[in-house]
């Protein structure tokens, strides 16, 4: 059985919105280290499920601005 970081199951998140996903957490942690180097602000390691619940939020606030 592997480990829950090694599974495709993580996306980074930034002050932007969802950067990627599917990513394994070493994956993710990579990716937050290059961004935070470029710049980037608001970065955060979260699950796809919780990442998805968020661009349903941010789309719904769209359709109702």
């Amino acid at each position: 059985m592997s480990s829950e970081l090694e599974a495709n199951q993580w996306s980074v998140i930034s002050e932007r919105g969802c950067e990627a996903s599917g990513l394994t957490h070493e994956d993710a942690r990579r990716l937050v280290h290059r961004l935070g180097s470029e710049g980037r602000h608001g970065l955060c390691i979260i699950t796809d499920e919780a990442a998805s619940h968020l661009a349903a939020r941010e789309a719904a606030e769209h359709v109702n601005s």
